[in-house]
């Protein structure tokens, strides 16, 4: 709902009693429908594995940013886990995961993503397992989150390698998911790498500004910052784009994914609250 308006205690209550009665092992959907805000679709992932199931669900279509966002997300099992590293592998996961996609780098007053444990398989999973599976839900569904953020046309991964460090690859391919005018162009099927390398030149990466490569969709539009293959080789028509961005100062890499920013997006969150 808004900030600054009060929520509605009599109708969430009255809400609580009517889903208890309701309450069932069959209704994955149904929760995931529920939380559902401008969402077009729930996002729903699973894994199974040596007699243990991951089910997770999540929330979110805009204001998809680490740290302060509008995504919500829950992940179930019913493996015994070590509650000792549990904690720790799940923060790895999200780090990897859920912290890697940024719709449009707005923040509200809330992102939560739970990591719940039942144990009642009685099988015990061992970290390795478990850090697998609940990387392939939480990837899953962040993928999700992006596939169904507001007013997109585009899915946009933004892959950032021989980087200094990991944290600099993160920042890179952050700054561009956040970078307005990249995103219109994209949306725009504009293979402008020129804003690729004005939003690199945002961040404190380590960079050489006269060595970076981009490539657009597999064509080397820019080598050594530098004009490279014709622009008009890039075909942008389908609904993904990929985006590489060699730094060529070390050896680590980070993908973030990220979307266009197009009128329908500008008009769902203009009108948003009349």
């Amino acid at each position: 709902g808004l900030i600054g308006v009060r929520l509605d205690m009599e109708k969430l209550l009255s809400g609580l009693k009517s889903a208890h009665s309701s309450l069932s092992s069959n209704s994955t959907e149904d929760l995931a429908r529920a939380i559902m805000t401008t969402d077009s679709k729930p996002k729903i992932a699973s894994y199974e594995s040596a007699g243990v199931s991951f089910t997770g669900i999540a929330k979110g279509a805009g204001m998809l940013a680490p740290s302060l966002a509008t995504m919500l997300s829950v992940i179930m099992t019913d493996a015994k886990v070590d509650k000792a590293h549990a904690d720790e592998i799940f923060a790895r996961v999200c780090d990897k995961t859920f912290n890697r996609i940024d719709s449009d780098g707005c923040t509200s007053t809330n992102d939560t993503v739970l990591f719940l444990s039942s144990a009642a398989s009685g099988v015990e999973v061992s970290n390795e397992q478990l850090e697998q599976a609940l990387f392939a839900v939480a990837s899953s569904l962040s993928n999700q989150l992006i596939a169904d953020a507001e007013g997109h046309s585009k899915i946009i991964s933004i892959t950032t390698i021989n980087a200094k460090s990991e944290r600099d690859a993160v920042e890179v391919g952050r700054a561009c998911a956040r970078n307005n005018l990249l995103k219109c162009a994209l949306g725009g099927e504009d293979p402008n790498w020129g804003r690729v390398l004005a939003a690199i030149g945002t961040t404190n990466a380590v960079i050489d500004p006269l060595n970076i490569d981009v490539d657009l969709n597999g064509v080397k539009v820019c080598k050594s910052s530098s004009p490279g293959e014709d622009r008009s080789k890039v075909v942008m028509t389908g609904e993904r784009i990929e985006i590489l961005i060699d730094l060529k100062v070390g050896s680590s890499s980070a993908t973030i994914w990220t979307n266009d920013l197009t009128a329908s997006y500008v008009h769902e969150n203009s009108a948003y609250s009349t």
